[in-house]
């Protein structure tokens, strides 16, 4: 059976996909490293790493125990906090993953409470695309996200925090904002501008118009966009509309919100936010931590659930 730390330096190269990198992570010689890996590969009698891929990648068999690796550490991590007593005082590193169309808007909620409320405890927090953030949790370079859910995968834990309504942010003469409500129906495909690929509230916004990844505004022009103020800024210097979250909304002020911003009538079209982590982990006080803080600094209008919420899908399936 493999050590403790041999589990940990495969943990490592699976994480860094390289085995010098690995070893300065594990404060190590690369030598040292990849003569434990070796007789950990002896001692199971398979190869966890496909070496020459660059980067290093794991194998097919190789999978299996690295899932199972996670555990064993976890639970020894476990262990040694409760110990130590760690587990009475909440103390300890958090590296948290965010959406770009939640980051600006709900970081400032909670992250200066959070800080004097668990001086202990070290927030790293990364910027980065839905599956940027799942692919950090599973190579364990992650340990919580921040981002819309559900996301249907197995092996994670979702903590649901806030419904988020969708509304229609257009530009002012657009015939749709002569209505107090708008129907889904009334959306057309053709009018709406979007974020770029790798955005969720990109596939949001095609599953509610009920259409495909192409895109057609203006006759000569095709534009995908980084960030909700320039969807507004180009919406505003040109026509058409788009789908905003009420995260963003908020930040409008109160005459753009009437003229420029109406609700969709019937069930609300919404993105449910949660935080999302392995289901092994074990910095699950500090996880229950976050959790508190975020669910406290809520704004009140976050702290209802919309009558008639409809969900919309975080990814394709297909």
């Amino acid at each position: 059976m493999p050590s403790i730390t041999q589990l940990k330096y495969i943990l490592a190269v699976h994480r860094h996909g390289h085995f010098g990198q690995a070893a300065k992570a594990c404060h190590v010689s690369q030598p040292t490293l990849s003569t434990q890996i070796r007789k950990a590969e002896e001692e199971l009698g398979i190869a966890l790493f496909q070496r020459q891929n660059k980067p290093v990648s794991v194998t097919e068999r190789g999978a299996a125990v690295i899932e199972q690796a996670q555990v064993v550490v976890a639970a020894h991590e476990r262990l040694v906090r409760l110990a130590q007593g760690k587990f009475e005082q909440r103390a300890g590193a958090v590296r948290l993953g965010i959406i770009p169309t939640l980051a600006p808007y709900v970081l400032p909620w909670f992250v200066q409470g959070f800080a004097k409320a668990h001086p202990l405890v070290q927030l790293t927090i990364e910027e980065r695309t839905t599956e940027e953030i799942l692919r950090g949790l599973k190579r364990q370079t992650l340990d919580v996200g921040l981002l819309a859910i559900p996301l249907h995968e197995p092996r994670l834990v979702e903590r649901p925090l806030f419904v988020d309504p969708f509304y229609l942010y257009a530009a002012e003469g657009e015939p749709l904002l002569d209505h107090d409500e708008v129907e889904v129906t009334a959306l057309d495909p053709d009018r709406m501008w979007l974020l770029e690929e790798g955005h969720c509230v990109r596939h949001q916004t095609l599953a509610l118009c009920n259409r495909d990844t192409r895109q057609r505004h203006l006759a000569t022009v095709t534009f995908e966009a980084g960030s909700f103020d320039t969807l507004r800024n180009l919406i505003d210097a040109a026509e058409g509309y788009t789908i905003v979250p009420e995260t963003y909304a908020q930040r409008l002020g109160r005459d753009v919100r009437k003229k420029q911003v109406r609700a969709f009538s019937g069930p609300t079209p919404a993105r449910e936010v949660g935080l999302v982590h392995l289901r092994n982990t074990w910095k699950t006080d500090l996880l229950d931590a976050l959790e508190e803080s975020i669910k406290a600094a809520l704004p009140r209008p976050f702290r209802r659930t919309p009558a008639e919420p409809m969900v919309l899908p975080v990814r394709d399936e297909g």
